[in-house]
């Protein structure tokens, strides 16, 4: 089984994975995976807190997957892992039961294409300060646009799911005000017509709400994907 849920920010939003509320996971085992659509929280300053989470994370009986959003130490987490091979895409190796899935890549899973593009822009720049808790890769680099591209065509632009932080600006703009378009949205929404795929989820906007059939932003809700 995939489910797909929104941010964590480890610790404040992990709760919704605790087995009381996310019941299913008592069944479950290592070839299933919880796919979190950003803001995981968990590489931030290798401090003992987070350690613990990470620990925690690891004794689930399924597998931890998580593409990064704004709030990620994004310099860490691109200079302390490494970059392997999963399920055909590239992510990189936190242990062997926590995945990032990196940006432009589409994967395989359960005989499923799954694309994803992580990154966003922070709207509370004015709450953080650089190399604390806030780095500028928030942001995909020209080099990750272009990749996404290649991917997707590489697969002839037909994924099964999608998998973002933000999401493209039409759908953000019915999801909640106050998000400035930006160049990543502008880029999701450009390929979102290009695309055909089945549901697109995503988190960031901090509640949960179903646009059309397609789009599906998550905070606390864990669903299958599908």
């Amino acid at each position: 089984m995939i489910y797909v849920t929104g941010d964590t920010h480890i610790p404040v939003d992990i709760s919704k994975v605790n087995t009381r509320k996310f019941s299913q996971q008592k069944n479950f085992s290592a070839e299933d995976y919880v796919i979190i659509c950003g803001d995981f929280g968990g590489i931030w300053d290798n401090g003992h807190e987070e350690q613990y989470w990470l620990k925690w994370f690891t004794n689930k009986k399924f597998t931890t997957l998580f593409i990064d959003g704004n709030h990620e130490n994004h310099q860490m987490l691109n200079e302390n892992f490494p970059i392997v091979q999963f399920h055909e895409g590239k992510a990189h190796k936190i242990n062997e039961k926590i995945f990032h899935l990196m940006r432009g890549q589409v994967f395989i899973i359960n005989g499923k294409k799954i694309f994803t593009m992580g990154g966003a822009s922070s709207h509370d720049m004015e709450c953080r300060k650089e190399g604390k808790n806030w780095w500028p890769q928030e942001m995909p680099s020209q080099q990750e646009y272009k990749n996404a591209t290649n991917n997707l065509e590489l697969h002839g632009w037909k994924v099964d799911y999608i998998i973002t932080h933000c999401a493209p600006d039409s759908i953000q703009h019915q999801v909640k005000n106050g998000y400035e378009e930006n160049e990543l949205t502008h880029f999701l929404e450009n390929i979102k017509d290009k695309l055909s795929f089945e549901r697109w989820y995503f988190g960031h906007y901090h509640v949960d709400k179903q646009i059309a059939d397609k789009y599906i932003c998550l905070f606390d809700r864990i669903i299958a994907i599908g």
